[in-house]
């Protein structure tokens, strides 16, 4: 394969002209492509890609080609959970090395913009996010990101979970929007990863918790994970006011209604998971019991929290794979989540 320097970038031996990437050609038809290796500008690293996770996201936009008003009109690079090396600097970067691994934070907001000057950058509408039409991801053997959104990570977190931070961030921003505390009982909705790292958070910031799934499977390693209670669709028990803050990571009309149903009266409830367009809102019982509503849209500054939870062992970022895919194999990784135990495919380029 020929290989390259760039007058912009420093690296320690020479790269490659090109790469392999997995391209979304069309609603449910991939193909691996040879595409140019990107080179870094002022600002950015280039990063070999070790580990992507493959998110709910991906598949959606797979298998509909359309999340929500994201339509894929033109061909797309899934993928936005990576992790992996630094091989090269562009011009100006002094705070991270080649050779360094890293996390990459996939959203890229305008550091000017209103939001990101209130900090939550995650609100930018501005925001370049991997995988999000017409910005491609990461199923690729490299990508070239800022270097700030390139969080090293210790030797004791492995590829896998540097990956991983990406969903152990989405739960930490529902911790905070839940404002959950030591003594919360706190009832989640969505036994997947999502839902498995919110339940994990929630114990580790003092809380009860109570995890329920439509797929008992999905509850097998619940303990695991934090949950103290669990049921399923089927095992409904008595709905009953009974908990401090509900947080839904299915998505579905019914775990929402009956999430809030079990809210007791100032209850907070936090809706994550993606799915519902729209639902009739329960008026008389969100103003009779004084209910808090809000979403959560991915995160901001969470890498630095997320990282030390991972690499304390705290929290096992790793027990969530299930599978792991080659970029010959991402339709695989794509659909593997109807396999019945199954929780995190990973790509790995």
């Amino acid at each position: 394969m020929a290989t390259r320097n760039t007058e912009t970038a420093t690296s320690a031996s020479p790269l490659p002209e090109s790469m392999t990437a997995s391209v979304l050609v069309r609603q449910g038809e991939l193909r691996t492509e040879q595409r140019s290796v990107p080179a870094p500008g002022p600002g950015e690293v280039l990063v070999r890609i070790s580990s992507v996770g493959v998110c709910g996201s991906d598949t959606h936009y797979f298998t509909e080609g359309r999340i929500g008003s994201f339509v894929v009109e033109a061909p797309l690079v899934l993928g936005h959970e990576p992790a992996g090396v630094v091989v090269a600097l562009g011009e100006g970067v002094t705070n991270r090395e080649v050779g360094q691994r890293v996390s990459l934070e996939p959203g890229i907001p305008d550091p000017l913009s209103e939001q990101s000057l209130a900090g939550c950058y995650n609100l930018d509408p501005g925001v370049r996010f991997f995988a999000t039409p017409p910005i491609d991801g990461v199923f690729s053997e490299y990508a070239v990101h800022p270097a700030a959104f390139c969080h090293p990570v210790p030797d004791a977190v492995s590829d896998d979970a540097a990956a991983l931070l990406e969903p152990l961030s989405v739960a930490l921003a529902a911790r905070a929007a839940g404002r959950i505390q030591l003594g919360d009982k706190v009832l989640v909705a969505g036994a997947g990863p999502i839902g498995l790292l919110i339940s994990k958070v929630a114990q580790l910031a003092g809380a009860i918790v109570t995890l329920t799934d439509v797929r008992a499977e999905r509850l097998e390693i619940a303990g695991k994970y934090g949950a103290a209670h669990t049921f399923t669709a089927a095992e409904q028990p008595p709905v009953e006011p009974e908990f401090n803050v509900f947080i839904d990571a299915s998505g579905a009309e019914r775990a929402i209604l009956g999430g809030l149903a079990r809210l007791a009266p100032r209850g907070r409830a936090v809706l994550v998971g993606m799915g519902a367009d729209t639902i009739a809102l329960p008026v008389p019982l969100v103003q009779g019991r004084e209910l808090m509503i809000t979403g959560t849209f991915r995160y901001a500054n969470t890498w630095p929290t997320a990282i030390a939870l991972a690499a304390s062992g705290d929290i096992d970022l790793d027990g969530l794979v299930t599978s792991t895919h080659g970029l010959d194999a991402v339709e695989a990784a794509l659909t593997a989540g109807a396999t019945p135990g199954a929780l995190k495919a990973m790509v790995h380029p």
